[in-house]
């Protein structure tokens, strides 16, 4: 496709612009605030991350190490090197038997890792919901009025 052929999108308004920036910086005092639930149970904000990605897999195995990966958005090695660490504490496990190739690397999380990611999840869904107004405000429709463009 080339550029010729991509029609000029439509100029926003102000007030998308403006609803852009709020959500945007919302995103970001979110996961600073995030951070420092991590940071107050001894964990980087990537470790809670971690847990949160082994604990939402559905598969009762536990994911396997490019699989959180994907979830985390992260390079490979940088996950495993995350693993590491996080089993360090005694959050995680690895678990080398799967049934279907054995070769895969299942993570899993030890009992102290379950209730380390239950004490910052309950936490988290208070914020969300506290949350949700806003994010309802900034994605709903935007008002018919006309905009200065």
């Amino acid at each position: 496709m080339t550029h010729e052929s991509i029609s000029p999108p439509e100029p926003l308004t102000d007030q998308e612009y403006s609803r852009l920036l709020a959500f945007r910086a919302g995103l970001r005092r979110f996961l600073r605030w995030s951070e420092r639930r991590a940071a107050d149970v001894g964990l980087t904000g990537a470790q809670h991350q971690l847990l949160l990605a082994i604990r939402g897999h559905l598969d009762p195995g536990g994911p396997s190490v490019g699989e959180i990966a994907e979830y985390l958005c992260a390079r490979h090695h940088s996950v495993v090197q995350l693993i590491d660490r996080t089993e360090q504490l005694g959050l995680v496990a690895r678990n080398r038997e799967d049934d279907k190739d054995r070769r895969v690397v299942r993570i899993t999380l030890t009992e102290t890792g379950r209730q380390t990611l239950a004490l910052l999840s309950a936490t988290h869904l208070e914020e969300l919901q506290r949350l949700t107004p806003l994010v309802d405000a900034l994605t709903g429709p935007v008002a018919a009025a006309p905009q200065a463009r």
